[in-house]
């Protein structure tokens, strides 16, 4: 079995002055394996994550309950739901009381599959400041029936906080996580009403101890170990109370428990690991538990999973879990690292009090541009999933420019927490639709995103534009991109072929650029600045640069590109809003800064 489905009413941020049942203010669906809950800073991420936790409960015997602040703002009441799906017969039979069950259309028929909806309803009095006592309970109708004891423990789920104090816990202390993992694995289980190995074994030398501290035997001048300490506190126990009372020095009782709590896991003949080591050391022990048999939930939440280990240390752990059967994880990063290596329909992202899953069915993301996503969504432009604003580019030079040129209009793109997702080619289409919707009707994904693209028709050799030919290639670019109506991602596309010709024709930069494209090019005639001004071939010879004709070498678009910013940087450049042949860039620029 899985969590399918978390929905939230009133809990944290999730809430709002409406109450009804059949709009929760939020619904996640989770799949069967691996989940990753992704999202800038107070998202609400840890609030779903702490939701499952405060009704399944953890193996780790946490105190975890419902205070004022899990109310929304305002609110007197809360609800958390979650669905469970994927039972298998073995697992329900231990909830037969309070499943459900759902039709779903199979391969010739319709079949009922078994479901478990847990209902988890809290009130807050605001006259006396306090919750109200509440349960779990579970059923198909809004109120359900209580859950006893041992179904609880079939529900409990395993919980890895952010910064985890692994070394607290991997030593050996009363109630340890790593004494509570063994006590419920089967090779310490006590059978047929004998001893465990280990009680017989800590029994013996339980006994030897004992014998060591009351032996009388003396060497030479040397006295006897029981003269030495036992005599002595005997001595003072006879004075203090009477003579009958003697002390006995010993183990603990040789119990399972009180033996495994002695337990200290660690790694081989290491000292003073650091925390990344010890953190994975922690995991590897959870999973030792979760791999158990036995017919309860396999559920791991893991915060921050990034916590202390370095990027290559990140992807081999999450490389791992995606590996793993029959275990569902949902986890939350913010790291890029880990985000590059999670296939993408596990990704769901948290964005301004909502969530939004990039599986497929939800995006229009295609089969093909999964699996390309897979290969090239790469660490840099995995920073998309946590901006305020997304940029999509074609090269280099649009990554270089845009920044400064934001700048000089008064749009810090940093400030503004928005990313530059460079795709070194034309598949910007495939990154735009991570944020295109497929799923509720007028569900957006509220993060804008520009897509900035050459239009890519060529001028003759004298600068002359086909008008015909490039009213067809923007209509086929903006077919191929499909209707944005219902989205906040824009398509921009050049005044004139290429980024570097709307730059040479532009009125706010184009000297600019001719005189980058002179430092770059300087043993190139036709772009030399004479007494009189700019040679009469400079845009001949751009044009022949930029179709990287016959005999002629291309324009360094990289290196005049940043010759360019170096300057803009420098001078007091005024870039003119109205100019024809910015316009699509500012526009972009503007697009992804708005709130």
């Amino acid at each position: 079995m899985y969590l399918s489905e978390l929905k939230l009413w009133n809990f944290r941020k999730y809430g709002g002055s409406e109450w009804d049942l059949e709009k929760p203010h939020l619904i996640v669906p989770f799949n069967r394996g691996l989940n990753v809950l992704i999202g800038e800073n107070d998202s609400g991420k840890t609030a779903i994550i702490d939701a499952i936790k405060i009704v399944l409960k953890t193996h780790a015997f946490e105190w975890i309950k419902i205070v004022e602040d899990d109310f929304f703002s305002g609110s007197d009441k809360l609800r958390i739901e979650l669905l469970f799906k994927g039972f298998e017969p073995e697992e329900a039979k231990n909830f037969t009381e309070w499943l459900g069950w759902e039709l779903i259309q199979g391969e010739k028929e319709e079949k009922a599959i078994p479901i478990l909806r847990l209902l988890y309803q809290v009130e807050y009095d605001k006259v006396n400041r306090r919750v109200l006592p509440s349960d779990i309970s579970a059923g198909m109708d809004n109120v359900g029936y209580s859950l006893n004891a041992e179904v609880k423990e079939y529900l409990k789920c395993t919980y890895l906080k952010a910064l985890r104090d692994a070394d607290s816990e991997l030593n050996a202390k009363r109630n340890s996580r790593v004494s509570q993992i063994f006590q419920g694995h089967d090779l310490f289980k006590e059978r047929d009403g004998r001893p465990h190995k280990f009680v017989e074994d800590f029994k013996k030398l339980n006994d030897a101890i004992e014998f060591w501290f009351s032996d009388d035997k003396s060497s030479g001048d040397e006295k006897s170990n029981k003269e030495q300490i036992k005599d002595i506190i005997d001595y003072f126990l006879h004075k203090f109370i009477n003579e009958s009372i003697e002390s006995r020095l010993f183990l603990t009782d040789p119990d399972i428990k009180a033996i495994l709590e002695k337990v200290t896991l660690g790694i081989a003949n290491s000292k003073n690991l650091g925390l990344g080591t010890m953190n994975r050391l922690f995991m590897a022990v959870e999973l030792l538990h979760l791999r158990k048999q036995w017919d309860g939930l396999k559920l791991c939440l893991i915060e921050e999973l990034e916590a202390h280990l370095h990027p290559q240390a990140q992807m081999k752990v999450i490389n791992t879990l995606q590996e793993e059967e029959n275990i569902q994880f949902i986890l939350t990063t913010h790291s890029p690292n880990l985000a590059s290596k999670v296939d993408i329909e596990n990704i769901i992202l948290c964005h301004k009090n909502n969530v939004y899953s990039l599986d497929k069915g939800y995006t229009k993301l295609e089969n093909a541009d999964y699996k390309y996503l897979t290969t090239f969504l790469d660490v840099t432009k995995s920073n998309l999933f946590f901006a305020k604003g997304v940029l999509i580019v074609e090269g280099w030079s649009e990554e270089i420019l845009l920044p400064v040129v934001a700048d000089k209009i008064g749009l810090n793109l940093t400030a503004h927490e928005v990313s530059i997702v460079n795709v070194g080619s034309t598949a910007y289409l495939k990154f735009a639709k991570i944020f295109l919707r497929n799923s509720k009707e007028g569900e957006v994904l509220d993060v804008p995103v520009a897509v900035v693209t050459d239009l890519d028709v060529q001028p003759t050799d004298d600068g002359v534009f086909d008008f015909n030919q490039q009213k067809n290639k923007k209509s086929k670019i903006e077919f191929n991109v499909g209707d944005l109506t219902d989205s906040r991602v824009t398509l921009n596309i050049a005044k004139e072929w290429t980024l570097e010709w709307c730059l040479y024709k532009s009125t706010s930069l184009g000297e600019a650029f001719r005189q980058s494209v002179s430092e770059v090019h300087h043993k190139t005639k036709s772009f030399q600045k004479g007494e009189t001004g700019w040679n009469e071939n400079f845009e001949r010879t751009l044009i022949s640069k930029l179709k990287k004709g016959k005999g002629s070498s291309p324009l360094d678009k990289v290196a005049v590109a940043l010759k360019l910013a170096e300057k803009m940087k420098r001078s007091k450049v005024i870039i003119d809003e109205n100019d024809d042949y910015l316009r699509y860039l500012l526009d972009a620029i503007k697009h992804v800064c708005r709130k």
